[in-house]
């Protein structure tokens, strides 16, 4: 059997995506980086939690909540899939079979998958089944939706499509992967009439909407070195977009921003995260696999602020907003750091269990779910 599946022992790890080596992940090693205490400050900002709701555990897998206008929906790994408007649920549902990945939407349509790589369709009015499909495998990331489709990224590296209308099989993409990948995949992004994805072996794709083309193949990264584990070189985190400009990092390699129109490369630098990056209109925030947290000149890639005091906390990616870029941990803590120098600004704390993935972005503030099933709506003022 491929070396992935030894691999699948390394998900949980990984997911939270801040490991400071490949030791800290590999199962045949007893490294393991001691996490950095927090230190007290004085708060430049006020933070609160605003409201929460429990809404089912992750369990195996890593669950990503979704907003579209005041609407929040999010998912567990018991097929409990929520809409929360305000801090009050709307709807509740059961999908009817256990969960791997969600949520993605569009305000209309709200997209979770399963093991069994099923791919269920709600409408995110009443949370009534709209339409299934069957991807070629498991899901483990956040369906994208959009441009009339709804594309989702299976752990055997396809990209497929279906109309957004009918659930209607349009078209399939698939790469091939290197003998060593991790076990994670990074969710697919739309924008226009292309979706963009990163794969393992450190490649970004544009593919086209209407058709499955492949527009432009970016290199984000290279593998270097000589063994299986040092070769993992995997895009495991979604690029970002602003403007024209089109980002993404990898583990052990690089991170690069890329013209959008055409994939040429704008710049690069190595960095290594399994976590994932941000941007605003002039800066590009990564967490790298140490738990330092970099701010990055956007139209170079130069060092502006790096806060390292979050070092092995397996630290989410950033979200900046409001003058602060929140990210959180793996004892369910928020941090605010400043955006302009990475001072901490504040320090929220949730339910005491990890964070897995990024903070998103409410009309007022920021949602965070944690592993335990909380879902915190969070203002910092």
């Amino acid at each position: 059997m491929r070396a992935r599946v030894a691999l699948a022992l390394l998900a949980a790890a990984l997911s939270v995506g801040a490991c400071s080596t490949l030791d800290a992940i590999n199962p045949f090693t007893g490294k393991k980086p001691k996490m950095a205490e927090l230190k007290p400050f004085t708060p430049s900002r006020a933070a609160r939690v605003a409201w929460s709701a429990s809404i089912g555990k992750g369990g195996d897998y890593v669950f990503s909540p979704a907003v579209s206008g005041s609407s929040v929906y999010a998912a567990s790994s018991d097929g409990s899939v929520t809409r929360i408007d305000g801090g009050k649920v709307v709807w509740k549902i059961d999908a009817g079979v256990p969960l791997s990945a969600g949520v993605g939407t569009d305000g209309n349509l709200v997209a979770v998958a399963s093991p069994e790589g099923d791919l269920l369709v709600f409408l995110a009015a009443d949370g009534k089944l709209a339409w299934k499909a069957k991807a070629s495998s498991e899901i483990l990331a956040p369906p994208a939706v959009g441009g009339g489709m709804v594309v989702v990224r299976s752990s055997d590296n396809c990209l497929t499509a279906y109309d957004m209308a009918d659930g209607r099989w349009k078209w399939l993409y698939q790469r091939p992967a290197p003998s060593l990948v991790l076990r994670m995949t990074a969710a697919p992004v739309i924008d226009g009439n292309h979706v963009f994805a990163g794969f393992p072996g450190g490649k970004l794709v544009a593919v086209r909407l209407d058709g499955g083309a492949v527009a432009w193949e970016g290199t984000v990264a290279l593998p270097r070195g000589t063994t299986e584990l040092e070769r993992v070189a995997d895009v495991t985190s979604p690029p970002v977009i602003a403007d024209r400009t089109i980002c993404a990092v990898a583990f052990q390699g690089r991170v690069a921003c890329f013209d959008l129109n055409n994939g040429n490369l704008l710049w690069a630098r190595d960095m290594s995260s399994a976590a994932g990056l941000a941007l605003d209109s002039r800066h590009l925030f990564v967490t790298d696999d140490k738990g330092a947290v970099h701010a990055l000149d956007l139209s170079g890639g130069a060092s502006v602020w790096k806060q390292d005091a979050l070092s092995a906390r397996r630290v989410s990616a950033p979200l900046p907003r409001r003058g602060v870029v929140a990210v959180a941990d793996a004892e369910g803590i928020v941090h605010f750091l400043n955006r302009d120098d990475g001072a901490f600004a504040a320090r929220v704390e949730t339910d005491g269990s990890p964070v897995l993935t990024a903070p998103r972005a409410l009309a007022d503030g920021f949602l965070i779910q944690t592993s335990r099933g909380g879902l915190y709506a969070i203002d910092a003022e």
